[in-house]
């Protein structure tokens, strides 16, 4: 079984969220079942990683989208990596999606509607001629036109579309039609347009065989109005035509604090002296006063999603009852800026680190006492998965993938709304428990002996392929 995975992300090169783990360890635990192969958009840091990239084939110019080379790599482990080389549309500072300012590229139509083309030629075998793809598996709105390509070229290959935050959808001026050479018949509500604009994450979900999203609670959410941003009665069509799947994401097995690496001191369950060795270590890196008291981590990207806002609002709260904050991710220059001014005004209690370094976060794992995750829509999350590997109880909004990977009371604590309120109180029922010591040895024991494999998500996937296969 050949598939081709489409991702814009992946942690071996590039990452801005979630995505790029998903896009390392998935296709991984998939190559037992499959020859699966990733395709990635010639970004410079992708390009400057990968040895030996071999040409295999050319893309004409199309519409307003320029021509373009395919290369052909491999990971270090070798696992084979395509990608699209157009220096004129990727070889560009700032992350995948924007420039250094965090404002997206004007171009951005251009840039991943080229990129989803050529992922529909490749797999049809027209780029690489040793190669073409019995599915396709695209993710998020920047390859969700490859469905739409595929089946624009006349193409019956399978797709299988997952969405990993709906929130984001790509959204262009309907002139976007014309630059990305799709059809005009395609502008229309059961097609790509969405409130007179063209959206791409719309296009994935008219087109795709097979749609999946991160965990089963965030499957259903997203046919509501709550959450379904505008799109929730196409995805209700899919979802009663039992096209809408969802398989929680997993974790991969370098989260095992017994021997990793990046932790100040390696520990077990059972070892708490050597997981407050972390916590001393952490206080040390972030400047904050020795203290007894619980460390409460957020590991995020700083987005208004993830509910930062709740913990500022909350922050004296913890620090009178004895608690230190400690901070890494980015995102919202504004959110950025209110840490860092919570930071200023009581350094002894608050650490913030502004951009996101994996060491740097294990380590936050594995030293605070508590992982606090407010979002208010959270599709899987991965860092409440982390943080019970590293003895982190999470504190979690009752939401899609926290809903399911958090026991409350048991490895972490869920609270009922996204609001300052509700979240406090799942901060003060941490706080009882941190006091309570036998009470915080056993749910720590608790949360360090779960599993999060991405082997149970590989054998959903491979099946939903042969499924996707045999139709």
């Amino acid at each position: 079984m050949r598939v081709l995975f489409v991702t814009t992300e992946m942690d071996d090169f590039v990452r801005v969220g979630g995505l790029a783990a998903v896009s390392a360890a998935l296709p991984r635990a998939l190559r037992s079942l499959s020859d699966v192969r990733i395709m990635l958009p010639g970004y410079r840091d992708v390009v400057e990683q990968l040895l030996h990239i071999q040409i295999v084939g050319e893309c004409a110019a199309l519409a307003e989208m320029p021509a373009c080379k395919l290369g052909r790599a491999s990971t270090r482990d070798g696992l084979p990596v395509y990608v699209l080389l157009c220096p004129e549309l990727y070889d560009r500072p700032g992350n995948p999606y924007g420039d250094t300012l965090g404002r997206d590229w004007p171009d951005n139509d251009v840039r991943f509607g080229r990129f989803a083309s050529a992922a529909a030629q490749l797999a049809v075998g027209t780029l690489d001629k040793n190669w073409a793809a019995d599915l396709v598996h695209a993710n998020d709105w920047q390859a969700a036109l490859v469905p739409a390509y595929l089946r624009w070229n006349g193409s019956s290959i399978p797709s299988i579309l997952t969405i990993h935050n709906l929130a984001y959808q790509g959204l262009f001026p309907k002139e976007a039609l014309r630059r990305i050479g799709a059809p005009q018949d395609s502008f229309h509500i059961d097609g790509l347009e969405f409130y007179d604009k063209l959206s791409f994450l719309k296009g994935g979900i008219v087109y795709a065989s097979h749609l999946t999203t991160v965990s089963e609670t965030y499957a259903r959410e997203i046919t509501t109005s709550e959450l379904g941003c505008g799109l929730e009665g196409l995805l209700r069509q899919r979802s009663d035509a039992a096209q809408l799947t969802g398989i929680l994401n997993g974790i991969d097995e370098s989260w095992d604090p017994r021997v990793c690496a990046q932790l100040a001191q390696p520990f077990g369950a059972g070892d708490w002296e050597g997981k407050r060795a972390n916590a001393d270590y952490v206080r040390q890196q972030f400047g904050l006063a020795i203290s007894r008291g619980p460390i409460f981590g957020l590991v995020a990207r700083l987005v208004h999603q993830k509910g930062v806002d709740l913990v500022l609002s909350a922050a004296d709260e913890i620090i009178e009852a004895g608690g230190q904050i400690v901070v890494t991710g980015s995102g919202e220059p504004a959110i950025e800026q209110a840490l860092v001014d919570a930071h200023r005004r009581r350094p002894d209690a608050i650490g913030v680190a502004i951009g996101f370094n994996d060491g740097q976060a294990r380590r936050i794992f594995a030293g605070s006492d508590f992982t606090l995750m407010p979002s208010r829509f959270e599709p899987c999350g991965l860092s409440q998965m982390y943080a019970q590997r590293f003895g982190s109880l999470p504190i979690g909004h009752q939401t899609g993938g926290l809903a399911e990977t958090i026991q409350d009371g048991e490895t972490g604590f869920l609270f009922a709304q996204p609001s300052t309120e509700s979240f406090l109180g799942g901060v003060r029922r941490a706080f009882s428990t941190f006091a309570a010591k036998d009470r915080l040895d056993e749910m720590r024991r608790n949360a360090m002996a779960r599993s999060f494999s991405w082997a149970i998500s590989a054998a959903c996937y491979g099946a939903l392929y042969r499924k996707a296969l045999s139709v």
